[in-house]
């Protein structure tokens, strides 16, 4: 193999990785929002959390991706460990799709039909598409064009470095290398390296796959170094947990003990195999297909051996790392730095902090509406340290939603995160209001004095109207119902007549001295904010409607 085979390689490796990144950039984009949301279902079922696991991680293609996400998840507080476990266990089988796909590139036929399964027969009419579609389409068709494109520069690189390495199988020192490989422990440890160094179990075993198109790869080099690519995988996990939180760093160590664990069985499975039952099949040359199976059923396996000990390994891990659960603080922000490296996710991440906010906020509306007639000292406490809780919330959202607005997101995603920066001020106004409310109460109480009856009857009337008017707000936003954001703006009209008559009925009242004149102050600048209430809660509606 001379100067330009090492080039040939390296320029198809480099396409192969970066293909591979720009795919699964692609399919992030694509699917997201709707990974974000399944994975908030997940209950403390963790077979369940098994099935998740491998689904999204078979999605974006990358379980490296999926652990980062979990434990950027754990270190919010979003999901538990005992979630976590399921979705590791999961995302490892999950991984096992790339492999099959690059499998493909083996196939060798006459037949014309199974020739075009053959990547390098249909990946140019893929690249052709996806550049056709992203260059002249937008948001989802331009994603999909990401796609094509990605996986076809993906196949394209494996081909390149398939063609490149096979004049290694007449070199006596690349067989002398591979040798060395034989000894399981040495097997192991370079699989390891190698999927350390690229961050990627998939780009890793594809390395192999070509390496083995040179027909000179036995069983018992690639075995070893199949299983060490399963722990170097866990590299990026715990380089991810770096600064996070101790449940956060115990997520990634569980990644890495069940890995570990896999690993030691299926060392001693194998080399018992190898060395007694079937020594010569240890020197029969493995294929392409072969190390996708291989890779296939040591992640299956794994999960189901160690599946009804998941507890045991939460145990193990939280031993090692010196953890506990820890109680989470509800004015936290539950976003993580993390998950912006898969800006679908982190979006909708922001979305759910979001509606957390919002019913922060509707629970210190329904005190408000208490505080104005009760007027108890705890009712006004709770309303203060509850707007406290809105601001930290909503600095944190805000900070988050602008990390996000920097990214390389798509202009649909640019107008989902001013949307939320709008809603979240709408929000954190409301709340402020709310604060005003009891400091109203304050007044009131300091005083002695109340409202008349009537000014009661018409202060329950404006609440019930702009309370209504945030909660159908609230849905909208949370559900994306367009049918609650028009009854918002229907709410908001109908609170804005009603200000104005409630002003002119009591500033008639004041003058035929019907009602105290400090109680009637306080009445007026109630209105003004209930009524400002409802104008920020057609805000939301708006948004909503605009996006």
């Amino acid at each position: 193999m001379n100067i330009f085979g090492i080039l040939t390689m390296i320029g198809g490796l480099a396409m192969f990785l970066y293909g591979m990144s720009v795919m699964g950039g692609g399919l992030e984009k694509m699917s997201g929002g709707k990974l974000e949301r399944i994975l908030e279902s997940l209950t403390s079922n963790p077979f369940k959390a098994v099935l998740l696991g491998a689904g999204v991680t078979a999605v974006i293609q990358s379980s490296s991706a999926t652990t980062v996400m979990v434990v950027g998840f754990v270190n919010s507080g979003i999901m538990k460990l005992s979630q976590a476990i399921g979705i590791i266990m999961g995302a490892n089988i999950g991984t096992t799709v790339t492999s099959w796909l690059l499998s493909l590139t083996g196939i060798e036929s006459s037949n014309f039909l199974i020739s075009m399964l053959k990547p390098s027969s249909f990946s140019p009419v893929l690249a052709l598409i996806g550049i056709i579609m992203y260059m002249s389409g937008k948001d989802k068709k331009k994603d999909i064009g990401e796609i094509l494109l990605g996986f076809a520069i993906l196949m394209f690189g494996m081909e390149t470095m398939s063609d490149a390495v096979k004049p290694l199988a007449d070199v006596p020192e690349f067989t002398d290398i591979l040798t060395m490989f034989n000894n399981p422990v040495f097997g192991v440890l370079a699989g390891a390296l190698l999927t350390a160094v690229i961050q990627s179990s998939s780009a890793s075993v594809g390395i192999l796959q070509a390496l083995c198109m040179t027909g000179a790869v036995p069983y018992s080099t690639a075995l070893p170094i199949i299983m060490g690519q399963n722990i170097g995988t866990c590299v990026t996990a715990i380089l991810s947990s770096v600064g996070a939180k101790k449940n956060a760093k115990t997520a990634a160590l569980m990644h890495l003990i069940f890995n570990i664990i896999g690993t030691i069985i299926f060392s001693i499975i194998a080399i018992a195999y190898l060395s007694i039952v079937n020594p010569a099949w240890a020197q029969g040359n493995i294929t392409q297909t072969q190390i996708s199976m291989v890779h296939t059923v040591f992640n299956i396996v794994t999960t189901v051996l160690l599946f009804p000990v998941s507890d045991w390994i939460i145990k193990l891990a939280k031993k090692i790392g010196h953890v506990e659960e820890e109680v989470q603080d509800e004015s936290v922000v539950l976003l993580d730095d993390r998950m912006l490296e898969t800006p679908g996710i982190a979006i909708q991440s922001t979305v759910s902090e979001l509606v957390r906010m919002g019913h922060v906020v509707a629970d210190s509306l329904e005190v408000a509406r208490k505080v104005m007639f009760e007027r108890k000292e705890e009712q006004i406490a709770f309303l203060k340290e509850e707007e406290s809780k809105v601001d930290r919330l909503s600095a944190g959202i805000t900070s988050y939603a602008i990390k996000l607005s920097t990214l390389q997101i798509n202009e649909r995603e640019h107008e989902e995160v001013a949307h939320m920066l709008q809603i979240v001020s709408d929000m954190e106004r409301i709340s402020d209001y709310c604060e005003n409310i009891s400091e109203f109460a304050e007044s009131l109480l300091e005083k002695q004095v109340d409202f008349s009856e009537v000014g009661v009857e018409h202060l329950n009337k404006m609440l019930d109207v702009c309370i209504a008017s945030y909660l159908y707000a609230l849905e909208a936003f949370e559900s994306n119902d367009r049918e609650s954001a028009l009854k918002t703006i229907e709410k908001e009209t109908e609170a804005d007549g009603l200000e104005i008559s409630l002003r002119a009925k009591h500033i008639k009242r004041l003058t035929n001295q019907q009602c105290n004149t400090e109680a009637g102050v306080v009445f007026l600048d109630s209105l003004v904010c209930l009524e400002r209430i409802s104008d920020h809660a057609r805000n939301i509606a708006e948004e909503v409607l605009a996006e």
